[in-house]
């Protein structure tokens, strides 16, 4: 008798810590909030204060896909991103009922902002988790567990910070700024080009100082057997991990 697989989604929430999650969520929620405000802007480069957390994402997403397989990953992301648009929905609808200026120094007030870097972060977050699966493929027969996770870390999240940054920058501040209603912040093609590169290597240079951390927190889930019941219904060779 054919017996029907538990959701995967519910079996995941109930198999990853509850505060990886949490953690997760806020740094996306966070990611948003700073994304609008610039740090630096010369004709050839822009840079956005997001650069400071979301290394911190792509860290997350690569110790759960090195543990649960990238469709955990995947679940995971969209998760995070129906929890911030629902925060970015309550501002919104905080700035439109109360018209109140003050409210509009949050991004989610900003359409433009948040619909680019919800793209953005799907196609990157994709990027990421399947390059971190296929660096991992390559280096399968590799003893050194510690290295590898840091080689198809610091490859992916790389990889995926480059795709992140310019699908967000060249949207928010190349393409919507002419629709009425966006954030007015012009960028030119060259400074999305340039921000997305050196945020790239900023964002990477973070996960190589903290992804030893990332790395023995790996270790004690696979001591922990954290994630038991997930990975027996779903194994990550049926994810291609």
């Amino acid at each position: 008798m054919n017996t029907k697989k538990p959701s995967r989604t519910l079996l995941l929430l109930k198999s990853l810590p509850k505060h990886t999650v949490v953690l997760f969520i806020m740094i996306v929620i966070g990611m948003n909030l700073l994304a609008r405000f610039q740090i630096i802007s010369l004709p050839f480069l822009a840079l956005n204060a997001g650069i400071f957390v979301s290394w911190g994402a792509f860290l997350i997403l690569d110790i759960v896909t090195k543990h649960f397989g990238a469709k955990a990953a995947n679940i995971l992301t969209i998760i995070a991103i129906i929890a911030n648009l629902t925060v970015g929905s309550i501002f919104f609808g905080l700035s439109f009922a109360f018209k109140n200026s003050d409210i509009d120094i949050f991004l989610f007030s900003q359409w433009s902002i948040l619909l680019a870097s919800t793209i953005a972060f799907v196609i990157s977050s994709l990027t990421n988790n399947y390059m971190n699966v296929f660096v991992g493929k390559k280096l399968a027969l590799d003893p050194n567990k510690k290295k590898v996770f840091m080689i198809r870390s610091y490859v992916s999240t790389f990889l995926g910070q480059v795709v992140d940054n310019f699908i967000f920058v060249f949207l928010a501040f190349y393409l919507f700024p002419y629709i009425p209603g966006a954030v007015p912040v012009h960028w030119t093609i060259w400074q999305c080009i340039g921000a997305s590169i050196l945020c790239a290597f900023i964002e990477l240079l973070s996960e190589v100082v903290i992804s030893p951390l990332g790395y023995r927190i790996l270790r004690h889930w696979e001591e922990k057997d954290i994630g038991r019941e997930y990975l027996e219904v779903y194994p990550k060779n049926e994810v291609k991990a």
